[in-house]
């Protein structure tokens, strides 16, 4: 999954939803050792990320998605899918949330900027660009999408084919749009039951 739907699916707990955010920058075992000083809702956070990613990666419903965007993309087909279900989960944000997406994101940016110690900084120039950008709100629209796939294409030059991934979405959102309604609402019980079993 992508930055909407970690940020999402962290709930109300601001360490919670830090851990969750930056979880992709902070590498390694997470021992007792190594978070005994962090704060211990960031490290549920962090914990929570690479359950959400593993519980995904795995999936059927997933698994059969990338499967149809590696013909176009290949080995590239994950990042694709990621962004993809950030897109489905933005345009039909009122299903999810009680907040439009728009105040809810913003919410979010400010949540982020007040806590900002709590990111790594690899990941800071990245941040100040999300939120400078808006990238949350632009994920609602397949405009909004291409220009994330346009950015990220330029980051590394393997990632130069993600630049058109916009027009394999195009063509089959309604069987990829499937897939994240029948996988999406397990995928949130599931973090939910992670986040009670594990909070501080």
């Amino acid at each position: 999954m992508n930055f909407l739907a970690h940020i999402l699916l962290s709930g109300e707990n601001e360490g919670v939803m830090m851990g969750n955010y930056v979880g992709d920058f902070i590498k390694g075992r997470l021992s007792k050792e190594k978070t005994a000083t962090w704060n211990p809702d960031y490290v549920v956070g962090l914990k929570l990320h690479r359950f959400i990613d593993s519980f995904t990666d795995t999936h059927p419903e997933v698994s059969e998605a990338k499967d149809v965007a590696a013909v176009t993309q290949g080995k590239l087909a994950g990042i694709v899918m990621d962004i993809y279900f950030d897109y489905f989960l933005a345009k039909n944000f009122e299903h999810y949330h009680k907040e439009p997406l728009f105040i809810y994101a913003h919410r979010m940016y400010s949540v982020i900027e007040r806590n900002q110690h709590l990111i790594p900084e690899t990941m800071v120039p990245m941040v100040r660009s999300m939120i400078r950008q808006d990238w949350l709100n632009t994920y609602a629209t397949l405009d909004g999408i291409d220009t994330t796939f346009k950015r990220l294409s330029r980051r590394a030059g393997f990632l130069a084919p993600i630049s058109t991934a916009v027009s394999d979405l195009r063509v089959n959102e309604a069987f990829y749009y499937a897939k994240f309604l029948s996988f999406f609402p397990e995928l949130r019980r599931q973090a939910g039951q992670f986040i009670a079993e594990n909070a501080a």
